[in-house]
C-alpha cells in the first residue's frame, strides 16, 4: 500500500522523520511502508488505514484519535514470535522499525475471530440499545451454570490483548538514581526548568514519555526569536546534553509518584530498535529515583467534544491533526471540519490548509470568537460558523459528513436548523485537561480552575513544583517563563544559587476565552440520540452516564465503576472531564461539586518485565544452600524448597537400595530412612533452622516476654522449647532456645520463619520495650547443623568428640561445647524424632569436614542420611507440630494441647496472653489438635487437607468440623496415621469421624492421641 496521505517532501519544514530511510512493517497481516521517525499511528495514517480496531463492547469500527499516550483506540499486539509478544501497546507511542509486526487487539487475528467481530459489530450497531450500561451485571446472572459459556463470548468481544504464552526472550533491569531536581516532562516548560536548574549546577534528570523531547515544540507554529520552534528546541537540548550533571531520558514515562519524592521511571530502551533487544542491552529499565525536588511539567491533554457518532474513524483531536501534519508530514484526509470551543484549536485548520487540503468549515461554539489564530483563519477565507457545534457525524467505516446546528450551551439544546457538511475528517477540541495524574498519586486532590475549565493540582506535602500546562499556564511565552521560575526555585531549595536562563522572544498570541462545552446537545434526547461516546475505549456513552445516575449511582467514583469510565489503558485521559461534566449536569450541580475520580499508579501500562527487572527465573528468589549441599547432590538427593533453602527431600537408592520395581519410590525411600533412624542411626542436615544470637543484660527478660513459657530459671547449659504467639494469641513460631551464658542465648526458629521472627523481635524491642538492653543477631549462615539421631548415635559420636556423652553427664535438653572431628563445636541434646539425638553445630566453613568424618566412622553403624520427608514422618509419630502445617492463624497453644508450654503465672504478660484470653478462644468446641488412625486398612493414608465430618449421611452442604493437617504411612507403626484439627477434639478421643472424598467415597478414622510413638519419651532420654 502506498503512503497516500504522506505530504510531499519539503511541504512542512517542521518534520521529524527521515525520508531517506524507508521501512517496512506489518499490520494485521498487511505489509506497509513507513519512514524512520514514524510511529505506527503516523505510518498507518500515511498509508490510508482508517479502521485500526473495534470497540470493547459494541465492536464498532474505531480509528486513530490522538497522537500521544491518551490514544484510546489504536491499541496493538506487538511481536513477530511467541516469545516477543507484548499486548496493549499504543500505536501512537510505538516507533516503526524494520520488520515490525503488529495487529490490532480489537480486530481478531484470524478469520473466525473477524467473523465474530463482524457479528458483534452488527449486534452493537443495531442492538446496542439493548446493551445499556450495567448490561452484563443484569443479564448474565442466570442460570449460574451458563456463566462459563457467557464468559467465552464476552471475552471474545473484548478489545484486550493476549498475554504471552511462553517466556519473554528479552531481559529487563532496574537502576537506582538520586538527583537534586527531577523534571517530568520535556516540553517547553520542562526544558526551561531543566535549563535553570542545570545552569545553577544542580544534578538534574529530565524524563519524557515521547520518542523525542520537545512536547508541543515539535509541531508548534510559533517562532522563538523569529526562528522555527525546532531550532530553539535543538539548541536547548544540545546545551542540556553538554551539562555533565544533567541526564536526559526520552522514551521514559514517570509512571508512579510515591512518598518522599520517590518516583519510578519506565524507560523503553530498545522498543524502537527491533522485536528483540540488541545483544548486551536490556529491553526496558525501571529507574527508581529519589529526588530532592520534583518539577511536574506534564502539560495538558486535549479533550474531544462528545457528540453523536463521535467514535467514527476520521474523528481526531485537533492537536493530533497538527501533530501528524507538522511532525510526520501526514495529512489524514482531504476535507476537514473543525469543531471547537477555543481559539488554540484553529491551528489544526490552518495546518490543514498549509498542507494543501480543503477546510470545509470551522464550527465554533462561541458566539464571538476572537484572537490571533481566529483572525488568520478569517483572513485565509475559511468559513467559520459561530454559536454552533457538530451535533452528529455520519458515515460507515469513516466520517462522510458532519451535522452542524446552532446550540444553547447553558440550556443544553439545539436552537437552529441542522446543516450537513461533507467531509472525510473531523477534528474536535473541547479544551484542555492538565495532566494531574502524578500529583494525585501523592494524595493531592485536584482543584477546579474556572479560567481553564479544568482541574489543576491541589495542595501537596511533597517537595514539588509545577511548570506550564499542568497548572494551567498554556501560552508558550508564559510556559517558558514559568518553567524557568520552577527550575530556579527547585535549584535554590536544593542548595544552589538562582540562575535565570535567557529566553527567546515570542510574538503575542491573543486568544478569547473558551466555551464551557463538554457534551453537545442533539435534536433527540440523550437516551434516544445516536451514541455519544465519552470513553471510546470502554464504550462509555453520555446516555450510559445519565442512566447510571438515574439508577442511583451519584458519586463520581460509583459512576466510574458502574460504567467503566476511565478504565483501560488510557485511564480517563481524554474522557474523565467530559464524563464528570455530564454527571454534574444531570445531578444539577457544578463540576467541582461533583469532583473527580482518583488517579493511581501506573500512569500508563508498564510491562511485567520492567516491574520484575532481573528478579526473574533463577534470580526471582535467592536459592540458599547449606554447607553440605555439594555432598547431597553428589549422593543423589532430591530436593524440596523450604523458604529460600534447598533441603534434601529424600535419598533414593542410598547404599544401593532398590525398590520393588527397580528404582526406589519416595515412599520406599522414606520407609527405609525411618527404620534406619528408629533401629540404628541417621543423620539430617538441619543447617537451615533459623538461629538468632541474643545477648544483653535483659536478654532473659525479653525472651520471657515473647515466649509463652517461663525463662527466668533456665540455667546456663540448658535449652527449653518455646511457643511464640502473635498479639491475637495464635501460634506463629516455635523452637528451642538455649542459655549459652547468663546474658547470652541462642534461639532457633522454623526454617521459613527465621527472618519474620527476627523482625518480630526487633519490632517489640524498638517500639514497645526500648528500655531493655538486648541485642539480636542472625547467625543462621554462621553455623552448620547436623542432627545425629537413633539408638546408635551416642556410640558413633563418641568416636569423634572429646565431650562426655553419657546420660548423666549430658542430659536431655542440655548443651555442651567441645570438639567434633577436631573442630570446635556446640552440641545439643535435642530431639525432633523422639530418639536419642545430638545436634552438632560447627562453623559453616568446617561443616563438610565434620560431615564426611561422621560418614567415615558411621559406615560401621550403617549411618543413613535422611531428608525432610522422613523428618516429617518421624516428628509426626511423636506428635510434634510443624508451625504452618499443623497450625494456621487460628490455633492457640491450648488448641494444640500444649498447656504445659504456657506460663500462666509469669510476672510479665507475654505477647499473645491477652489475645488468648478472649472468650471465643476459651470455647471447648474449638478446633483442637488430635491424632487420627484410619479404620479402612493398614495401607490407607488419609489425604492431607481432607475435610472431617461427624455425620457421613448429612446432606450437602455438610458441616465441616475439621481437617487433616499431616498424614503419612509409618513403616514403624505398620499403618497410616494422621494429625488433624477437630472441633472439640480433646474430649472426643475414641470417637469416629468421617472424611468424604471427591470421588464420592468416605474414609473413616478414630480420634486418638496425637502421640503415636513412645508416648512416655523413654527413647530420647536414654
Amino acid at each position: 500500500m502506498s503512503q497516500v496521505n504522506r505530504l510531499d517532501a519539503g511541504r512542512m519544514n517542521s518534520e521529524h522523520i527521515d525520508r531517506s530511510s524507508t521501512l517496512s512493517f506489518t499490520f494485521d497481516g498487511r505489509e506497509l511502508a513507513a519512514h524512520a521517525g514514524d510511529t505506527v499511528a503516523s505510518a498507518l495514517l500515511a498509508n490510508g488505514v482508517d479502521v485500526v480496531g473495534h470497540s470493547f463492547k459494541y465492536a464498532r469500527p474505531r480509528g486513530i484519535m490522538a497522537a500521544g499516550c491518551e490514544e484510546p483506540n489504536a491499541i496493538l499486539q506487538m511481536g513477530a514470535t511467541p516469545e516477543t509478544q507484548t499486548p496493549n501497546v499504543r500505536a501512537t507511542q510505538q516507533p516503526v522499525y524494520e520488520g515490525l509486526v503488529c495487529e490490532s487487539v480489537g480486530r481478531g487475528r484470524n478469520f473466525i475471530e473477524r467473523q465474530q467481530k463482524s457479528l458483534t459489530g452488527l449486534i452493537g450497531k443495531w442492538g446496542g440499545r439493548f446493551m445499556p450500561v450495567g448490561f452484563y451485571y443484569k443479564t448474565f446472572m442466570a442460570p449460574q451454570s451458563a456463566w462459563l459459556t457467557y464468559e467465552k463470548f464476552i471475552r471474545a468481544a473484548a478489545g484486550l490483548g493476549r498475554a504471552p504464552t511462553v517466556p519473554d526472550a528479552d531481559t529487563y533491569d532496574h537502576m537506582n538514581r538520586y538527583c537534586d531536581v527531577l523534571v517530568v516532562g520535556a516540553g517547553p516548560a520542562g526544558l526551561a526548568a531543566a535549563l535553570a536548574a542545570g545552569q545553577a549546577g544542580a544534578r538534574v534528570i529530565v524524563c519524557d514519555e515521547q520518542e523525542q523531547m520537545g512536547g508541543c515544540l515539535l509541531d508548534s507554529r510559533e517562532r522563538p526569536d523569529d526562528q522555527p520552534a525546532g531550532e530553539w528546541l535543538a539548541s536547548t537540548l544540545a546545551e542540556l546534553e553538554a551539562m555533565e550533571d544533567v541526564l536526559l531520558l526520552p522514551r521514559t514515562t514517570a509512571n508512579g509518584y510515591h512518598d518522599h519524592n520517590f518516583v519510578t521511571l519506565h524507560e523503553r530502551r530498545t522498543d524502537h530498535l527491533g522485536d528483540r533487544a540488541p545483544a548486551g542491552m536490556t529491553r526496558q529499565r525501571m529507574h527508581r529515583v529519589r529526588a530532592q525536588r520534583v518539577i511536574l511539567a506534564t502539560g495538558a491533554h486535549e479533550r474531544p467534544l462528545v457528540f453523536a457518532n463521535n467514535d467514527l474513524p476520521g474523528h481526531l483531536l485537533a492537536g493530533a491533526i497538527s501533530c501528524y501534519i507538522r511532525r510526520y508530514g501526514v495529512v489524514p484526509g482531504q476535507q476537514l471540519v473543525l469543531a471547537t470551543t477555543n481559539s488554540h484549536a484553529y491551528r489544526a485548520a490552518l495546518d490543514w490548509l498549509d498542507a494543501g487540503r480543503e477546510v470545509a468549515a470551522i464550527v465554533d461554539a462561541r458566539a464571538e470568537p476572537d484572537g490571533t489564530l481566529v483572525n488568520e483563519a478569517r483572513s485565509r477565507g475559511i468559513r467559520i460558523i459561530t454559536g454552533a457545534s457538530v451535533i452528529e457525524c455520519r458515515g460507515d467505516d469513516r466520517v462522510s459528513e458532519a451535522l452542524v446546528a446552532d446550540i444553547d450551551i447553558d440550556g443544553f439544546r439545539v436552537t437552529g436548523e441542522t446543516e450537513a457538511i461533507a467531509c472525510d475528517t473531523l477534528a474536535s477540541s473541547g479544551g484542555y485537561s492538565p495532566v494531574v495524574h502524578l500529583s494525585a498519586h501523592t494524595g493531592s486532590k485536584p482543584v477546579w480552575n474556572d479560567r481553564i475549565l479544568g482541574f489543576v493540582p491541589g495542595e501537596t506535602k511533597q517537595q514539588l513544583h509545577y511548570a506550564g500546562g499542568v497548572h494551567g499556564i498554556y501560552p508558550l511565552a508564559d510556559a517558558l517563563a514559568d518553567g524557568v521560575l520552577a527550575g530556579s526555585d527547585a535549584a535554590v531549595a536544593a542548595g544552589y544559587e538562582r540562575v535565570s536562563p535567557n529566553l527567546p522572544s515570542l510574538a503575542t498570541v491573543e486568544e478569547s476565552p473558551q466555551a464551557a462545552l463538554y457534551h453537545v446537545p442533539h435534536t433527540h434526547a440523550t437516551m434516544r440520540a445516536p451514541k455519544q461516546f465519552v470513553d471510546p475505549q470502554n464504550d462509555v456513552t453520555a446516555a450510559g452516564i445519565e442512566r447510571a445516575i438515574r439508577e442511583g449511582f451519584e458519586s463520581i467514583e460509583h459512576v466510574k465503576r458502574y460504567t467503566a469510565m476511565g478504565f483501560g489503558t488510557d485511564q480517563g485521559k481524554i474522557g474523565n472531564i467530559n464524563g464528570m461534566a455530564i454527571a454534574a449536569r444531570v445531578l444539577g450541580q457544578t463540576i467541582p461539586e461533583t469532583g473527580t475520580t482518583v488517579f493511581r499508579p501506573n500512569y500508563t501500562p508498564v510491562s511485567f518485565g520492567a516491574i520484575a527487572g532481573r528478579y526473574c527465573g533463577a534470580m526471582f528468589d535467592p536459592e540458599r544452600y547449606t554447607a553440605m549441599h555439594r555432598w547431597h547432590v553428589e549422593h543423589g538427593a532430591l530436593f524440596e524448597n523450604v523458604g529460600q533453602w534447598k533441603r534434601p527431600w529424600y535419598y533414593p537408592g542410598w547404599g544401593g537400595a532398590r525398590g520393588a520395581n527397580g528404582e526406589e519410590t519416595l515412599q520406599e525411600a522414606v520407609n527405609r530412612e525411618c527404620l534406619a533412624v528408629r533401629n540404628g542411626v541417621g543423620i539430617l542436615d538441619a543447617s537451615t533452622l533459623g538461629k538468632i544470637d541474643i545477648q544483653g543484660p535483659d536478654a532473659r527478660e525479653f525472651i520471657g516476654r515473647v515466649y509463652t513459657n517461663g525463662w527466668e530459671k533456665l540455667p546456663v547449659g540448658k535449652g527449653r522449647y518455646g511457643l511464640m504467639c502473635g498479639e491475637d494469641g495464635m501460634v506463629m513460631d516455635d523452637g528451642v532456645t538455649t542459655c549459652l551464658g547468663e546474658h547470652h542465648f541462642l534461639m532457633t526458629t522454623t526454617t521459613g520463619n527465621a527472618a519474620q521472627v527476627l523482625d518480630w523481635l526487633e519490632l517489640w524491642h524498638q517500639t514497645e520495650w526500648p528500655e531493655l538492653e538486648v541485642f539480636f543477631t542472625s547467625v543462621t549462615d554462621h553455623w552448620a547443623t547436623m542432627t545425629l539421631t537413633g539408638p546408635k548415635s551416642r556410640e558413633l559420636l563418641e568416636q569423634l568428640t572429646d565431650i562426655d556423652l553419657s546420660r548423666d553427664a549430658f542430659a536431655f535438653m542440655a548443651f555442651r561445647e567441645g570438639t567434633v572431628a577436631g573442630i570446635p563445636a556446640r552440641v545439643y541434646r535435642i530431639s525432633f524424632t523422639g530418639e536419642l539425638s545430638f545436634e552438632i553445630n560447627v562453623q559453616a566453613n568446617y561443616a563438610m569436614h565434620v560431615w564426611e568424618a561422621l560418614f567415615d566412622h558411621g559406615e560401621a553403624f550403617e549411618l543413613t542420611p535422611y531428608g525432610t520427608e522422613t523428618m516429617h514422618v518421624l516428628r509426626a509419630e511423636k506428635g510434634f507440630i510443624i508451625v504452618g502445617q499443623d497450625t494456621d492463624a487460628t490455633m492457640t497453644p491450648e488448641d494444640l494441647g500444649m498447656t504445659w508450654a504456657i506460663g500462666y503465672r509469669k510476672p510479665f504478660d507475654w505477647v499473645g496472653k491477652r489475645g488468648m484470653a478472649r472468650v471465643d478462644l476459651q470455647r471447648d468446641d474449638r478446633k483442637q489438635l488430635v491424632g487420627l488412625k484410619p479404620l479402612d486398612g493398614s495401607e490407607v493414608v488419609l489425604p492431607e487437607g481432607a475435610q472431617i465430618v461427624f455425620d457421613p449421611e448429612q446432606q450437602i452442604p455438610m458441616t465441616m468440623v475439621g481437617h487433616v493437617t499431616s498424614s503419612y504411612y509409618s513403616a514403624t507403626l505398620g499403618h497410616g496415621f494422621a494429625l488433624a484439627v477437630v472441633r472439640g477434639g480433646h474430649r472426643r478421643k475414641g470417637e469416629h469421624v468421617y472424611l468424604p472424598q471427591p470421588d464420592g467415597s468416605t474414609l473413616e478414622a478414630e480420634i486418638v492421641s496425637s502421640m503415636f510413638y513412645d508416648p512416655r519419651g523413654e527413647r530420647q532420654h536414654v
